[in-house]
């Protein structure tokens, strides 16, 4: 979900310690921003941020970095972050074809939320879990690639299943009705949004 004109919402993002400005200065070094050896997460397209603020404040001991490409989404994850000031959480604005250049292999787990499902068959090289992208992410995991995905589209799902066991990955985890089965779960905003309403809410946890 995408907010439109938000006053001085680049000026926020500019502003703020927590966003990450030349990230690519960082590739490889993530740990010395931090300041530990903590094990680091990411979201791509983090939305409006309360999966990876939520997910930072229940876990201390893992760093979190988000990353969202529209100054209008990404101000309100800032917001958040300035408040509340979490030492394990990060965020960077940029596009997700971009993050071969900012990340080299020191990723742990990779989260995928309610990522857009570019329904066209023509456009399916855009999904974010299609094997472009599969092989994008092959150079920034540090060792075992985890990837865990959230959504509410069922067409997208069956294609990620493909996708993923097609490139290798195994399922470790699935569900077909998240919000009904005994999982661990944080919501993202649309989630609550789209399972308050009764939409049932797909999972997959992949290892390879």
């Amino acid at each position: 979900m995408r907010l439109k004109n938000v006053r001085g919402a680049s000026d926020i993002i500019e502003a703020s310690k927590y966003v990450i400005e030349n990230p690519s200065n960082y590739k490889g070094k993530f740990k010395k921003l931090f300041n530990n050896d903590n094990p680091l997460h990411l979201e791509i397209g983090m939305g409006k941020g309360q999966f990876i603020t939520e997910m930072a404040k229940a876990f201390p001991n893992i760093n979190f970095i988000g990353i969202e490409m529209y100054d209008s989404v990404i101000v309100r994850a800032v917001q958040k972050q300035d408040e509340l000031e979490l030492p394990n959480l990060k965020l960077i604005k940029v596009d997700a074809t971009e993050i071969e250049d900012i990340f080299d292999h020191e990723i742990d787990t990779l989260y995928l939320n309610f990522s857009d499902p570019w329904p066209k068959n023509r456009h399916e090289h855009r999904r974010l879990t299609s094997d472009r992208f599969l092989k994008r992410y092959d150079s920034i995991f540090k060792d075992k690639k985890v990837i865990i995905q959230k959504t509410d589209n069922r067409n997208l799902f069956e294609f990620s299943l493909k996708s993923f066991t097609d490139y290798g990955y195994k399922i470790e985890e699935l569900s077909l009705d998240l919000h009904k089965d005994d999982y661990f779960n944080v919501e993202t905003e649309y989630e609550e949004r789209f399972s308050g309403m009764g939409f049932p809410i797909y999972m997959v946890k992949v290892i390879k």
